[in-house]
């Protein structure tokens, strides 16, 4: 698969290089929302990558959300959840899920881990994980799974070229990051790693004030009014882009941006260096390297 000189690996709809239509990538967000709401003042209008619809209802109560998508299967879905359809597994659940089914070979048994689930002390919950969890055989099927060899039979080369070396490490690390600093009872996003749970279907009266737009995002922020929106919600659609699309999309935000108005934005990049913008430790998704949140006009 290649990306057109300001194009996005996106724009293809899968995270395979087949040809053939779009599928639902996301059946849900990995993206902590509470980022997202605590960077925006209330009553303001939000750009946000619709994706599986999840950040747009955490946003949609407190502001008007547009929500855009380069990838019509996957913008469809997220009107229908809002609109009260059920939750479905799309592509990235459908690899998580794969990886799941090898989970008691590496000690991993239900209950273990729903027990693990229901910490409310991190303290204790960083103990049973590096008792329990974190074993010889966990740490060595996480490193298969996530090699480059394993992802190949599944991701595009864009999708994987970004991400860091050593990535079952990375990614272990980031989770004991997350299980060190937050309660596992109240964190829904544990629950959907470990376990693969889906939302239950919701018909929220909020969703009307989701606007939805079929759109590559760079594009329909250059042909809004300048000064449209007064927060961005970008996921990490940069992941997977390159320099001439990541310079073309952060010109058109800062075009459509409201003086003081917010980004935040997130990649699987390791960070290179600490960043007091970088809000990654405080996302309970416990994916991401990089949860960036500054000034529109101080993206470059």
């Amino acid at each position: 698969m290649n990306i057109t000189t300001d194009g996005t690996v996106w724009e293809h709809g899968r995270f395979d290089a087949r040809r053939g239509a779009g599928k639902i990538l996301f059946g849900r967000m990995y993206e902590d929302a509470r980022i997202e709401t605590s960077a925006f003042i209330s009553g303001r209008r939000i750009f946000c990558i619709a994706s599986a619809g999840c950040t747009a209802l955490a946003l949609a109560a407190a502001h008007e959300v547009v929500a855009v998508d380069i990838n019509g299967v996957q913008l469809a879905y997220a009107e229908r959840r809002l609109a009260g359809g059920s939750a479905t597994m799309g592509a990235a659940e459908s690899f998580m899920a794969f990886g799941r089914c090898f989970s008691p070979l590496v000690g991993w048994w239900p209950q273990r881990v729903r027990s693990f689930l229901d910490f409310k002390d991190p303290v204790e919950q960083i103990a049973y994980w590096g008792e329990h969890l974190d074993t010889r055989r966990f740490r060595a099927a996480v490193d298969g799974l996530l090699s480059l060899t394993a992802l190949r039979t599944t991701y595009a080369a864009p999708f994987l070229d970004f991400l860091p070396a050593h990535l079952g490490a990375v990614m272990r690390a980031r989770m004991a990051r997350c299980f060190v600093r937050h309660p596992n009872r109240e964190n829904p996003y544990a629950r959907a790693l470990l376990l693969g749970e889906l939302p239950e279907p919701l018909e929220s009266p909020e969703a009307k004030n989701v606007q939805w737009e079929h759109a590559d995002a760079a594009r329909f922020l250059e042909l809004q009014p300048a000064g449209s929106f007064d927060g961005f919600a970008l996921s990490n659609i940069l992941d997977g882009a390159n320099d001439a699309y990541r310079r073309r999309l952060y010109a058109a935000v800062r075009r459509a941006a409201t003086p003081n108005a917010m980004v935040v934005q997130r990649s699987f990049r390791e960070p290179l260096r600490h960043c007091p913008n970088n809000h990654a430790a405080n996302d309970r998704a416990m994916l991401w390297g990089v949860v960036d949140v500054r000034l529109a006009a101080h993206l470059n």
